[in-house]
């Protein structure tokens, strides 16, 4: 990616863009940043799907449970 940002980390951790140090975004940052986006996406779609996976776990477990 050709555009490089510096950043500040406050004590709670979070991240603030502080400056940018190239004004240039080219065709190959932006692709960078689109398979970036989309491989968060599909990282957040395994997490919901894990999520519902232990959820329904947990149903069965909690409408056993009331059964004894």
């Amino acid at each position: 990616m050709s555009s490089t940002w510096n950043s500040a980390q406050t004590d709670n951790c979070d991240v603030h863009v502080v400056e940018e140090q190239s004004p240039h975004f080219t065709t190959v940052s932006a692709q960078r940043l689109i398979q970036d986006i989309m491989f968060c996406s599909q990282n957040l779609d395994i997490i919901k799907e894990k999520t519902k996976e232990i959820e329904q776990r947990m149903k069965n477990m909690i409408d056993v449970l009331g059964r004894i």
